[in-house]
């Protein structure tokens, strides 16, 4: 489905039946005639590759993540749009992609946050983070904020847009298709919601029908393989706690649906121990927030979870074999 809407985006103004279409789907091992299956899955390096090449050879590359993202409409995810567009408001939509994202990917996650009394719909991905990775999540930013447009009762805009990544040259096309502050070089991809947003109707909410496809969800992720590390998401859900603290087990596994005891095991099984995932979530935190931020490092301490700068010191220096000012100082240099 999304490789359709990136190829329909790359190929809107070619003449119909080119070979660039053809080509384009052959890139991620597709049939360019056959008739979209929303279950059908590509490799991410496959998709990341793709999103790459449209967007460097479009003229105006900077808006192509808009112009996919915001083609995306509830109907084209089939039951999970349903779920989503059922829900009784933004609240419960988010949520329904919190707990159901899955059955759309396998290599990212959702997390509906609070956060010292503003809200946040976030994306979590793992993995190197590429120019392909980078337009692959805005694209992800645009349709969270594209779908919401189109089930909210109530005019819908983001308090504001954040991504980890540098934004473009030309930052017009977002802060146009947005409508709010678009933050690059951020802590996290994500939109911020106002609480009017969240709780104001959806249009077609209906509990009835909210909770049969729930029920029908549920089915689907119990019929889904493990093919989602364990491991990655329970890093991405603890590096996103750190700054109210170092969540435990129960909470983190609560997020997954599971027991504390059940998390255990399953990382157990793949080799893991959930302290070991804290470690490696606020190391890696940590080190973005040294190199991308001029945050204090009594402040890096408090949002990697360390009550005090000298074990935050401890820490870094056990991790990394140097103190946090001389890693930054490297750096910074290099």
């Amino acid at each position: 489905m999304f490789v359709q809407k990136v190829i329909d985006v790359a190929t809107s103004a070619d003449l119909p039946g080119g070979d660039r279409r053809r080509d384009l789907f052959r890139s991620v091992g597709i049939d360019s005639d056959a008739p979209v299956d929303p279950k059908q899955m590509v490799s991410d390096k496959d998709y990341y590759a793709l999103c790459e090449r449209v967007t460097r050879e479009d003229p105006h590359g900077a808006s192509v993540p808009i112009r996919v993202g915001s083609s995306m409409r509830c109907d084209d995810y089939g039951a999970f749009g349903l779920a989503w567009k059922s829900a009784i408001d933004l609240r419960g939509s988010y949520q329904r992609s919190e707990r159901y994202a899955r059955v759309l990917t396998s290599v990212s996650t959702y997390a509906f946050l609070e956060e010292n009394g503003a809200f946040y719909m976030a994306l979590n991905r793992a993995g190197e983070r590429h120019l392909g990775m980078r337009l692959s999540n805005e694209q992800s930013i645009v349709a969270v904020t594209q779908i919401s447009r189109e089930v909210s009762q109530q005019p819908f805009s983001p308090d504001a847009v954040y991504f980890k990544h540098s934004g473009p040259d030309d930052l017009s096309a977002h802060e146009s298709y947005f409508g709010c502050p678009v933050h690059f070089n951020a802590d996290r991809d994500a939109i911020r919601v106002s609480k009017d947003h969240l709780v104001a109707p959806n249009k077609l909410g209906d509990p009835s029908i909210s909770t049969f496809f729930d029920s029908h969800m549920e089915k689907e992720i119990a019929e889904l393989p493990e093919v989602q590390e364990l491991d990655g998401r329970v890093r991405n859900l603890v590096s996103r706690a750190l700054s109210e603290g170092v969540p435990n087990v129960a909470d983190v596994a609560a997020r997954l649906g599971l027991s504390a005891r059940t998390l255990q095991r399953r990382l157990a099984a793949q080799g893991h121990a959930f302290q070991d995932l804290v470690d490696e979530a606020r190391q890696d935190l940590a080190i973005r927030l040294l190199r991308r931020t001029d945050y204090a490092l009594a402040e890096v301490a408090f949002l990697t979870g360390f009550a005090e700068q000298s074990a935050f010191t401890r820490a870094f220096k056990r991790w990394r074999g140097e103190t946090p000012a001389s890693y930054r100082r490297t750096v910074q240099h290099a």
